[in-house]
């Protein structure tokens, strides 16, 4: 079993896509959208940067949580991940990241 990538849209009218891991758990979100296309070229962003180590960005939110951001190339934030108590927890989001993101199926719940 594998994960999945979910597209789904906000109340204010964006798409947003969540990457879960293959035990449901979301692992990394994006920012909204305005087309489902580039919600779509959010996605193949992911897919190609998600092994790329140096493409993390490891942060450590005001309250202590530990975070990342996947960039891509240029620098641009593609990807959030939820909060996570220890670095460690982080780390291994990270790699659900790598493991999950190159092959997984795009599920579109907006059709």
């Amino acid at each position: 079993m594998m994960g999945k990538f979910i597209i789904t849209k906000r109340t204010n009218g964006e798409y947003q896509f969540n990457l879960e891991a293959s035990n449901g758990k979301v692992i990394l979100t994006s920012e909204g959208y305005t087309t489902k296309a580039s919600c779509i070229k959010g996605i193949e962003s992911v897919k190609n940067n998600a092994s790329t180590d140096a493409r993390y960005d490891r942060k450590t939110a005001k309250n202590g949580s530990f975070y990342f951001n996947l960039k891509a190339g240029n620098g641009e934030i593609i990807g959030t991940s939820q909060m996570y108590n220890t670095e460690d927890t982080c780390d291994n989001g990270i790699e659900s990241v790598k493991l999950n993101a190159p092959a997984a199926p795009v599920v579109d719940e907006t059709i």
